[in-house]
């Protein structure tokens, strides 16, 4: 069983038991704390799909917050033109949220 689940713009495939690094939930959460997405977009349930318009009613996916901040790779920006002495150096780390996936509900 999986699903299609949107979490801040953008959608995850969701299996119970596996983990998830979503855009930062804020600090309003703390580890351990149970979350719920009730956005699901798809429920597939052993072939018996199905698809939500936009969402499908009833069904939501439970996870437990495993690590609320989590930095991800670094990105550099690095901007260059040739002959004129122009060299600018940027970088960036995204914040994550860790989170399992508990259970995913069918209504």
């Amino acid at each position: 069983m999986y699903a299609i689940v949107e979490i801040k713009g953008q959608q995850f495939k969701a299996e119970e038991g596996k983990y998830l690094y979503v855009h930062h939930l804020g600090d309003s959460v703390k580890e351990g704390d149970a979350v719920c997405f009730d956005k699901v977009l798809l429920l597939d349930t052993d072939g018996d799909v199905k698809v939500g318009v936009p969402a499908v009613e009833g069904a939501k996916v439970e996870c437990e917050v495993l690590m609320p901040l989590v930095k991800g790779d670094k990105v550099i920006v690095f901007k260059k033109k040739r002959r004129k002495g122009y060299r600018r150096l940027n970088g960036h780390r995204q914040q994550f949220t860790k989170v399992m996936v508990k259970k995913i509900v069918n209504a």
